[in-house]
Protein backbone atom coordinates (compact mmCIF):
# COMPACT_ATOMS: atom_id res chain seq x y z
CA UNK A 1 0.00 0.00 0.00
CA UNK A 2 1.11 3.65 -0.08
CA UNK A 3 2.06 5.11 2.88
CA UNK A 4 1.81 8.77 3.46
CA UNK A 5 3.26 9.38 7.19
CA UNK A 6 6.73 10.24 6.50
CA UNK A 7 9.84 11.46 8.29
CA UNK A 8 9.32 9.60 11.74
CA UNK A 9 10.99 6.91 13.41
CA UNK A 10 10.33 4.46 13.51
CA UNK A 11 9.57 4.06 10.15
CA UNK A 12 7.77 0.54 10.94
CA UNK A 13 5.43 2.12 13.91
CA UNK A 14 4.01 4.57 11.61
CA UNK A 15 3.47 1.88 9.09
CA UNK A 16 1.62 -0.40 11.24
CA UNK A 17 -0.82 1.92 12.59
CA UNK A 18 -1.75 2.45 8.63
CA UNK A 19 -1.57 -0.62 7.83
CA UNK A 20 -4.19 -1.65 10.59
CA UNK A 21 -6.10 1.45 9.78
CA UNK A 22 -6.96 0.42 6.44
CA UNK A 23 -8.93 -2.59 8.23
CA UNK A 24 -12.30 -1.87 9.38
CA UNK A 25 -12.52 -2.36 13.54
CA UNK A 26 -15.29 -0.83 15.13
CA UNK A 27 -16.65 -2.23 18.28
CA UNK A 28 -18.02 -5.65 17.09
CA UNK A 29 -16.45 -6.04 13.66
CA UNK A 30 -12.83 -6.94 14.94
CA UNK A 31 -12.55 -10.58 13.35
CA UNK A 32 -10.55 -8.72 9.94
CA UNK A 33 -7.80 -6.94 12.37
CA UNK A 34 -7.62 -10.01 15.08
CA UNK A 35 -7.10 -12.46 11.88
CA UNK A 36 -4.33 -9.77 10.72
CA UNK A 37 -2.46 -9.97 14.09
CA UNK A 38 -2.63 -13.90 14.44
CA UNK A 39 -0.81 -13.74 10.84
CA UNK A 40 1.26 -11.14 11.94
CA UNK A 41 2.72 -13.51 14.72
CA UNK A 42 2.43 -16.95 13.11
CA UNK A 43 4.41 -14.82 10.21
CA UNK A 44 6.94 -14.25 12.80
CA UNK A 45 7.54 -17.55 14.56
CA UNK A 46 5.62 -16.09 17.72
CA UNK A 47 3.25 -17.72 20.21
CA UNK A 48 0.03 -16.79 19.22
CA UNK A 49 -3.59 -17.35 21.25
CA UNK A 50 -6.91 -16.42 19.58
CA UNK A 51 -9.84 -16.85 21.67
CA UNK A 52 -13.57 -16.79 20.14
CA UNK A 53 -14.53 -13.09 20.53
CA UNK A 54 -11.13 -12.46 18.77
CA UNK A 55 -8.80 -11.22 21.76
CA UNK A 56 -5.24 -12.10 20.76
CA UNK A 57 -2.52 -12.83 22.98
CA UNK A 58 1.01 -12.92 21.36
CA UNK A 59 3.94 -14.11 23.55
CA UNK A 60 7.90 -13.31 22.63
CA UNK A 61 10.74 -15.06 24.09
CA UNK A 62 12.96 -12.36 25.85
CA UNK A 63 16.27 -10.97 24.39
CA UNK A 64 19.71 -12.72 25.05
CA UNK A 65 20.29 -12.37 28.49
CA UNK A 66 16.82 -11.32 29.87
CA UNK A 67 15.71 -14.38 30.64
CA UNK A 68 15.66 -14.20 34.15
CA UNK A 69 13.52 -10.35 34.18
CA UNK A 70 10.44 -10.99 35.27
CA UNK A 71 7.38 -11.11 31.91
CA UNK A 72 6.18 -7.88 31.29
CA UNK A 73 2.47 -7.52 29.41
CA UNK A 74 2.19 -4.73 26.99
CA UNK A 75 -2.00 -4.34 26.72
CA UNK A 76 -4.08 -2.14 24.26
CA UNK A 77 -7.56 -2.99 22.41
CA UNK A 78 -8.25 -3.42 19.00
CA UNK A 79 -11.78 -1.57 18.45
CA UNK A 80 -12.43 1.65 17.82
CA UNK A 81 -15.44 4.45 18.05
CA UNK A 82 -16.80 4.97 14.62
CA UNK A 83 -18.26 8.32 14.10
CA UNK A 84 -18.52 10.77 11.68
CA UNK A 85 -19.44 13.75 10.69
CA UNK A 86 -23.51 13.95 9.23
CA UNK A 87 -21.91 15.38 5.65
CA UNK A 88 -19.48 12.66 5.08
CA UNK A 89 -20.04 9.59 3.40
CA UNK A 90 -18.04 6.28 5.20
CA UNK A 91 -19.17 3.22 5.77
CA UNK A 92 -17.40 1.50 9.20
CA UNK A 93 -18.09 -2.17 8.66
CA UNK A 94 -16.00 -2.51 5.27
CA UNK A 95 -14.16 1.10 4.60
CA UNK A 96 -10.93 1.79 6.21
CA UNK A 97 -9.80 5.08 7.38
CA UNK A 98 -8.58 7.86 5.11
CA UNK A 99 -5.79 9.57 6.77
CA UNK A 100 -4.67 12.86 6.50
CA UNK A 101 -1.32 14.59 7.97
CA UNK A 102 -1.15 18.53 8.47
CA UNK A 103 1.91 19.84 10.07
CA UNK A 104 2.87 17.29 12.29
CA UNK A 105 -0.52 16.10 13.11
CA UNK A 106 -2.57 12.89 11.90
CA UNK A 107 -6.44 12.80 11.36
CA UNK A 108 -9.31 10.81 9.44
CA UNK A 109 -11.18 12.41 6.53
CA UNK A 110 -14.65 13.52 8.87
CA UNK A 111 -14.61 10.46 10.90
CA UNK A 112 -12.79 9.25 14.18
CA UNK A 113 -9.16 8.29 13.47
CA UNK A 114 -9.31 5.08 15.82
CA UNK A 115 -5.82 6.00 17.62
CA UNK A 116 -7.74 5.50 20.40
CA UNK A 117 -6.62 2.29 20.76
CA UNK A 118 -4.83 1.89 17.80
CA UNK A 119 -1.19 3.65 18.40
CA UNK A 120 -1.56 0.69 21.21
CA UNK A 121 -2.00 -1.85 18.56
CA UNK A 122 0.82 -0.55 16.03
CA UNK A 123 3.68 -0.01 19.29
CA UNK A 124 3.08 -4.09 20.01
CA UNK A 125 3.77 -4.84 16.70
CA UNK A 126 6.61 -2.44 16.27
CA UNK A 127 8.62 -3.84 19.48
CA UNK A 128 7.39 -7.38 18.49
CA UNK A 129 8.91 -6.84 14.73
CA UNK A 130 12.24 -5.45 15.94
CA UNK A 131 14.79 -8.14 17.20
CA UNK A 132 17.30 -5.52 18.15
CA UNK A 133 15.36 -4.58 21.30
CA UNK A 134 16.50 -5.61 24.78
CA UNK A 135 13.21 -6.40 26.49
CA UNK A 136 11.87 -9.27 28.89
CA UNK A 137 9.57 -11.94 27.66
CA UNK A 138 6.59 -9.96 26.41
CA UNK A 139 2.99 -10.93 26.50
CA UNK A 140 0.88 -8.39 23.91
CA UNK A 141 -2.35 -8.42 24.89
CA UNK A 142 -5.00 -6.97 21.80
CA UNK A 143 -8.90 -6.86 23.56
CA UNK A 144 -11.88 -6.10 21.59
CA UNK A 145 -14.96 -4.49 22.33
CA UNK A 146 -13.25 -2.35 24.83
CA UNK A 147 -15.42 0.64 23.85
CA UNK A 148 -18.88 -0.87 24.47
CA UNK A 149 -18.03 -1.93 28.01
CA UNK A 150 -14.36 -3.50 28.23
CA UNK A 151 -15.80 -6.58 26.82
CA UNK A 152 -13.03 -8.25 25.20
CA UNK A 153 -10.93 -7.85 28.31
CA UNK A 154 -13.83 -9.53 30.53
CA UNK A 155 -13.83 -12.56 28.72
CA UNK A 156 -10.68 -13.22 28.21
CA UNK A 157 -9.06 -16.18 29.60
CA UNK A 158 -6.39 -14.46 31.71
CA UNK A 159 -5.04 -17.43 33.39
CA UNK A 160 -3.18 -17.38 29.57
CA UNK A 161 -1.55 -14.60 30.96
CA UNK A 162 1.47 -15.04 33.30
CA UNK A 163 3.10 -11.30 34.02
CA UNK A 164 2.94 -9.26 36.97
CA UNK A 165 3.55 -6.20 35.22
CA UNK A 166 0.76 -4.51 32.96
CA UNK A 167 2.00 -1.54 30.56
CA UNK A 168 -1.77 -0.89 29.20
CA UNK A 169 -1.34 2.16 25.97
CA UNK A 170 -4.23 3.59 26.30
CA UNK A 171 -3.98 6.89 27.80
CA UNK A 172 -3.89 9.90 25.75
CA UNK A 173 -1.10 12.68 27.26
CA UNK A 174 2.19 12.40 26.47
CA UNK A 175 4.20 12.95 29.93
CA UNK A 176 1.00 11.70 32.11
CA UNK A 177 0.92 8.15 33.77
CA UNK A 178 -2.28 7.11 34.39
CA UNK A 179 -2.58 5.14 37.67
CA UNK A 180 -6.03 4.44 38.66
CA UNK A 181 -9.39 4.96 37.16
CA UNK A 182 -13.28 4.73 37.27
CA UNK A 183 -15.81 1.83 37.31
CA UNK A 184 -18.55 2.03 34.92
CA UNK A 185 -21.34 0.44 33.23
CA UNK A 186 -23.97 0.93 30.67
CA UNK A 187 -27.82 1.73 31.66
CA UNK A 188 -30.29 1.15 28.60
CA UNK A 189 -33.84 2.30 29.93
CA UNK A 190 -36.55 1.33 26.99
CA UNK A 191 -40.65 1.70 26.58
CA UNK A 192 -42.54 0.58 23.84
CA UNK A 193 -45.37 3.11 22.18
CA UNK A 194 -48.16 3.19 19.57
CA UNK A 195 -48.31 5.79 16.70
CA UNK A 196 -51.50 7.42 15.82
CA UNK A 197 -51.68 9.10 12.23
CA UNK A 198 -51.92 12.83 12.06
CA UNK A 199 -52.49 15.40 9.57
CA UNK A 200 -51.46 19.07 9.34
CA UNK A 201 -47.51 20.39 9.63
CA UNK A 202 -44.27 19.16 10.62
CA UNK A 203 -41.78 20.92 12.81
CA UNK A 204 -38.35 19.08 12.21
CA UNK A 205 -35.51 20.78 14.72
CA UNK A 206 -31.28 19.97 14.02
CA UNK A 207 -28.70 20.36 16.62
CA UNK A 208 -25.09 20.62 15.19
CA UNK A 209 -21.62 21.84 15.43
CA UNK A 210 -20.89 20.29 19.35
CA UNK A 211 -17.40 19.97 20.29
CA UNK A 212 -18.98 16.23 21.95
CA UNK A 213 -15.83 14.19 23.62
CA UNK A 214 -15.10 11.28 25.52
CA UNK A 215 -17.72 10.55 28.53
CA UNK A 216 -14.99 10.04 30.67
CA UNK A 217 -11.49 12.13 30.31
CA UNK A 218 -14.37 15.32 28.68
CA UNK A 219 -17.50 14.83 31.28
CA UNK A 220 -15.79 18.33 33.07
CA UNK A 221 -15.14 20.63 30.02
CA UNK A 222 -19.18 21.46 30.64
CA UNK A 223 -19.78 20.73 26.71
CA UNK A 224 -23.29 20.86 25.58
CA UNK A 225 -24.53 17.35 25.33
CA UNK A 226 -26.97 17.46 22.03
CA UNK A 227 -29.87 14.91 23.39
CA UNK A 228 -30.21 17.55 26.80
CA UNK A 229 -30.40 20.21 24.07
CA UNK A 230 -33.08 19.24 22.28
CA UNK A 231 -35.12 17.89 24.84
CA UNK A 232 -35.33 21.39 26.82
CA UNK A 233 -36.02 22.88 23.08
CA UNK A 234 -39.03 20.23 22.25
CA UNK A 235 -40.42 20.50 26.25
CA UNK A 236 -40.94 24.04 25.62
CA UNK A 237 -42.64 23.65 22.40
CA UNK A 238 -44.93 21.03 23.82
CA UNK A 239 -46.16 23.52 26.28
CA UNK A 240 -47.16 25.87 23.91
CA UNK A 241 -48.26 24.26 21.09
CA UNK A 242 -50.38 21.38 20.15
CA UNK A 243 -46.88 19.34 19.29
CA UNK A 244 -46.23 15.48 19.76
CA UNK A 245 -43.09 13.48 18.96
CA UNK A 246 -42.83 12.02 15.69
CA UNK A 247 -39.21 10.69 15.87
CA UNK A 248 -36.06 12.19 18.13
CA UNK A 249 -32.73 10.65 17.66
CA UNK A 250 -29.05 11.65 18.82
CA UNK A 251 -26.12 10.05 19.34
CA UNK A 252 -24.10 7.10 18.45
CA UNK A 253 -22.32 5.86 21.52
CA UNK A 254 -23.17 5.87 25.43
CA UNK A 255 -19.86 7.03 25.86
CA UNK A 256 -19.50 9.79 23.32
CA UNK A 257 -21.15 13.25 24.69
CA UNK A 258 -23.72 13.94 22.00
CA UNK A 259 -22.57 16.37 19.11
CA UNK A 260 -26.00 15.62 16.75
CA UNK A 261 -29.40 15.14 17.79
CA UNK A 262 -32.77 15.39 15.35
CA UNK A 263 -36.54 15.65 16.35
CA UNK A 264 -39.42 15.97 14.22
CA UNK A 265 -42.41 17.02 15.60
CA UNK A 266 -46.02 17.06 14.50
CA UNK A 267 -48.54 20.23 14.55
CA UNK A 268 -52.12 20.78 14.40
CA UNK A 269 -51.80 23.41 11.46
CA UNK A 270 -49.86 25.87 9.57
CA UNK A 271 -50.01 27.80 12.72
CA UNK A 272 -49.36 26.43 15.31
CA UNK A 273 -46.36 25.25 13.21
CA UNK A 274 -45.27 28.47 13.48
CA UNK A 275 -45.70 29.31 17.01
CA UNK A 276 -43.40 26.12 17.78
CA UNK A 277 -40.58 27.36 15.33
CA UNK A 278 -40.31 30.94 17.09
CA UNK A 279 -40.68 28.77 20.40
CA UNK A 280 -38.07 27.23 19.50
CA UNK A 281 -35.29 29.28 18.19
CA UNK A 282 -36.13 31.47 21.00
CA UNK A 283 -34.71 28.70 23.16
CA UNK A 284 -31.96 27.64 20.62
CA UNK A 285 -30.95 31.65 20.89
CA UNK A 286 -30.70 31.36 24.54
CA UNK A 287 -28.45 28.04 24.36
CA UNK A 288 -26.42 29.58 22.12
CA UNK A 289 -25.48 32.45 24.75
CA UNK A 290 -24.78 29.63 27.42
CA UNK A 291 -22.71 27.63 25.20
CA UNK A 292 -20.35 30.81 24.04
CA UNK A 293 -17.57 29.51 25.95
CA UNK A 294 -17.39 25.76 25.95
CA UNK A 295 -19.60 24.97 22.76
CA UNK A 296 -19.06 28.02 20.64
CA UNK A 297 -20.26 26.69 17.26
CA UNK A 298 -23.56 25.29 18.77
CA UNK A 299 -26.23 25.44 15.32
CA UNK A 300 -29.78 24.80 15.32
CA UNK A 301 -32.00 24.79 12.19
CA UNK A 302 -35.42 24.68 12.75
CA UNK A 303 -37.90 23.81 9.37
CA UNK A 304 -41.58 23.69 9.10
CA UNK A 305 -43.37 21.73 6.25
CA UNK A 306 -47.25 22.09 5.80
CA UNK A 307 -49.75 19.95 4.52
CA UNK A 308 -48.26 16.34 5.82
CA UNK A 309 -49.13 13.45 7.35
CA UNK A 310 -47.31 11.86 10.09
CA UNK A 311 -47.71 8.95 12.71
CA UNK A 312 -46.66 10.62 15.81
CA UNK A 313 -46.64 9.14 19.67
CA UNK A 314 -49.43 9.47 21.71
CA UNK A 315 -49.36 12.58 23.91
CA UNK A 316 -48.33 10.26 27.10
CA UNK A 317 -45.62 8.52 25.64
CA UNK A 318 -43.94 12.04 23.92
CA UNK A 319 -44.05 13.46 27.66
CA UNK A 320 -42.72 10.40 28.98
CA UNK A 321 -39.58 10.40 26.26
CA UNK A 322 -38.86 13.95 26.91
CA UNK A 323 -39.14 13.71 30.70
CA UNK A 324 -36.66 11.01 31.09
CA UNK A 325 -34.26 13.02 28.97
CA UNK A 326 -34.85 16.42 30.78
CA UNK A 327 -34.03 14.51 34.45
CA UNK A 328 -31.85 11.76 33.50
CA UNK A 329 -28.57 11.92 35.51
CA UNK A 330 -25.79 13.89 33.01
CA UNK A 331 -22.54 15.54 33.44
CA UNK A 332 -20.25 15.68 36.60
CA UNK A 333 -22.34 14.22 39.42
CA UNK A 334 -20.01 14.95 41.94
CA UNK A 335 -16.01 16.01 42.74
CA UNK A 336 -13.65 15.35 45.53
CA UNK A 337 -12.82 19.05 46.75
CA UNK A 338 -9.80 17.78 48.54
CA UNK A 339 -8.29 16.16 45.37
CA UNK A 340 -8.12 19.62 43.55
CA UNK A 341 -11.63 18.55 42.29
CA UNK A 342 -10.86 15.20 40.90
CA UNK A 343 -14.64 14.26 39.22
CA UNK A 344 -15.65 10.84 41.60
CA UNK A 345 -19.30 10.39 39.81
CA UNK A 346 -20.68 11.85 36.59
CA UNK A 347 -23.08 10.36 34.12
CA UNK A 348 -23.55 10.88 30.10
CA UNK A 349 -26.70 10.63 28.22
CA UNK A 350 -24.85 9.44 25.45
CA UNK A 351 -27.57 8.03 22.88
CA UNK A 352 -31.66 8.42 22.09
CA UNK A 353 -33.12 6.18 19.64
CA UNK A 354 -36.81 6.38 18.56
CA UNK A 355 -38.05 3.66 16.24
CA UNK A 356 -41.53 2.46 14.91
CA UNK A 357 -42.97 1.60 18.40
CA UNK A 358 -40.51 1.23 20.71
CA UNK A 359 -37.68 4.25 22.60
CA UNK A 360 -34.40 3.57 23.28
CA UNK A 361 -32.10 5.91 25.63
CA UNK A 362 -28.50 4.84 26.75
CA UNK A 363 -26.44 5.73 29.62
CA UNK A 364 -22.91 5.52 30.36
CA UNK A 365 -22.53 6.39 34.25
CA UNK A 366 -19.11 5.94 36.08
CA UNK A 367 -17.61 6.52 39.50
CA UNK A 368 -14.42 5.46 41.15
CA UNK A 369 -16.48 4.65 43.96
CA UNK A 370 -18.16 1.22 44.12
CA UNK A 371 -20.76 2.81 46.00
CA UNK A 372 -21.39 5.83 44.88
CA UNK A 373 -21.25 3.58 41.52
CA UNK A 374 -24.54 1.69 43.25
CA UNK A 375 -26.20 5.11 44.00
CA UNK A 376 -26.63 6.66 40.56
CA UNK A 377 -28.08 2.86 39.02
CA UNK A 378 -30.61 3.25 42.34
CA UNK A 379 -31.20 6.78 40.81
CA UNK A 380 -31.92 5.91 37.13
CA UNK A 381 -33.87 2.94 38.12
CA UNK A 382 -35.84 5.34 39.95
CA UNK A 383 -36.46 7.70 37.26
CA UNK A 384 -37.16 4.20 34.95
CA UNK A 385 -39.53 3.02 37.68
CA UNK A 386 -41.39 6.72 37.84
CA UNK A 387 -41.70 7.01 33.93
CA UNK A 388 -42.65 3.86 32.55
CA UNK A 389 -39.79 2.61 31.30
CA UNK A 390 -37.65 -0.50 31.56
CA UNK A 391 -34.06 -0.30 32.08
CA UNK A 392 -31.17 -2.98 32.26
CA UNK A 393 -27.17 -2.27 33.31
CA UNK A 394 -25.11 -3.79 31.20
CA UNK A 395 -21.31 -4.18 30.38
CA UNK A 396 -20.04 -3.15 33.77
CA UNK A 397 -16.75 -3.15 34.96
CA UNK A 398 -14.47 -2.17 38.03
CA UNK A 399 -12.47 0.54 38.84
CA UNK A 400 -8.72 0.33 39.53
CA UNK A 401 -6.72 1.51 42.78
CA UNK A 402 -4.27 3.27 43.31
CA UNK A 403 -0.85 1.54 44.23
CA UNK A 404 1.15 3.07 47.11
CA UNK A 405 3.80 1.13 45.61
CA UNK A 406 4.85 0.34 42.10
CA UNK A 407 8.13 -0.52 40.56
CA UNK A 408 6.81 0.07 37.09
CA UNK A 409 6.06 3.63 38.14
CA UNK A 410 8.98 4.32 39.59
CA UNK A 411 10.70 2.41 36.27
CA UNK A 412 8.75 4.70 33.82
CA UNK A 413 9.72 8.21 36.24
CA UNK A 414 13.19 7.82 36.21
CA UNK A 415 12.97 6.92 32.42
CA UNK A 416 11.38 10.09 31.47
CA UNK A 417 13.41 12.32 33.68
CA UNK A 418 16.45 10.70 32.12
CA UNK A 419 15.01 10.88 29.11
CA UNK A 420 13.84 14.58 28.79
CA UNK A 421 14.80 15.91 31.73
CA UNK A 422 11.42 16.23 33.54
CA UNK A 423 9.07 15.31 35.72
CA UNK A 424 6.42 12.35 34.56
CA UNK A 425 3.36 13.16 35.95
CA UNK A 426 1.01 10.57 38.05
CA UNK A 427 -2.46 11.23 37.74
CA UNK A 428 -5.76 9.23 38.07
CA UNK A 429 -8.82 9.97 35.68
CA UNK A 430 -12.43 9.33 35.21
CA UNK A 431 -12.68 7.23 32.21
CA UNK A 432 -12.46 3.49 32.51
CA UNK A 433 -9.50 1.42 31.71
CA UNK A 434 -8.88 -2.16 31.62
CA UNK A 435 -6.65 -2.57 33.96
CA UNK A 436 -9.12 -3.04 36.68
CA UNK A 437 -10.65 -6.26 34.84
CA UNK A 438 -6.83 -7.66 35.04
CA UNK A 439 -6.06 -6.31 38.53
CA UNK A 440 -8.75 -8.27 39.93
CA UNK A 441 -8.52 -11.12 37.65
CA UNK A 442 -4.32 -11.32 38.04
CA UNK A 443 -3.27 -10.70 41.96
CA UNK A 444 -0.35 -8.66 42.30
CA UNK A 445 -0.49 -6.83 39.46
CA UNK A 446 1.44 -3.95 39.03
CA UNK A 447 0.02 -1.52 36.39
CA UNK A 448 0.60 1.81 34.96
CA UNK A 449 -1.14 3.06 31.39
CA UNK A 450 0.76 5.50 29.72
CA UNK A 451 0.52 6.67 25.75
CA UNK A 452 1.91 9.29 23.07
CA UNK A 453 -0.49 12.38 23.26
CA UNK A 454 -4.28 12.12 21.25
CA UNK A 455 -6.98 14.50 21.23
CA UNK A 456 -10.62 14.65 20.96
CA UNK A 457 -10.59 11.23 20.87
CA UNK A 458 -14.14 9.60 20.01
CA UNK A 459 -15.31 12.71 17.71
CA UNK A 460 -14.06 13.68 14.03
CA UNK A 461 -11.95 15.96 15.36
CA UNK A 462 -9.61 12.92 17.23
CA UNK A 463 -5.99 13.62 16.03
CA UNK A 464 -2.77 12.08 17.24
CA UNK A 465 0.78 13.93 17.75
CA UNK A 466 2.97 12.07 15.03
CA UNK A 467 6.24 13.80 17.23
CA UNK A 468 4.63 12.42 20.44
CA UNK A 469 3.94 9.13 19.08
CA UNK A 470 7.95 9.45 18.01
CA UNK A 471 8.80 10.38 21.62
CA UNK A 472 6.82 7.74 23.14
CA UNK A 473 8.21 4.78 21.70
CA UNK A 474 11.67 6.27 22.76
CA UNK A 475 10.88 5.88 26.37
CA UNK A 476 8.43 2.43 25.72
CA UNK A 477 11.27 0.63 24.12
CA UNK A 478 14.01 2.35 27.11
CA UNK A 479 11.48 1.45 29.69
CA UNK A 480 11.27 -2.14 28.30
CA UNK A 481 15.63 -2.64 28.19
CA UNK A 482 15.53 -1.10 32.08
CA UNK A 483 12.97 -3.95 32.96
CA UNK A 484 15.47 -6.76 31.35
CA UNK A 485 17.80 -6.12 33.88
Amino acid sequence: MAYIISGYKPEALFRFFEDISAIPRGSGNEKGISNFLVSFAQERGLDVYQDDVYNVIIKKPASAGAEGAAPVMMQGHIDMVCDKLASVEHDFEHDGIELVVEDGVLTANGTTLGADNGIAVALMMTVLDDDTLVHPALECVFTTDEETGLVGAETLDKSKISARTMINLDSEEEGVATVSCAGGVVATLTRSFTREHVEGSSLTIEISGLLGGHSGSDIHLERGNANLLMARIVEQVLRGTSARLVSFNGGTKDNAITRECTAVLALADAADAQRAADIARSVAADIACELEVFDPSFACTVEVADGVALDAMGAEDTWALIRVIRLAPNGVLRRNVAADGFVEVSSNLGVVITEDEGLTVLLSPRSSIASLQEEIKERIQTLADTLGFNVSFDNEYPGWSYAEHSHVREVFQQSYRELFGTELKIESIHAGLECGLFAEALFGLDAIAVGPTLANVHTPDESMSLDSAERFYELLVDVLKRLAA
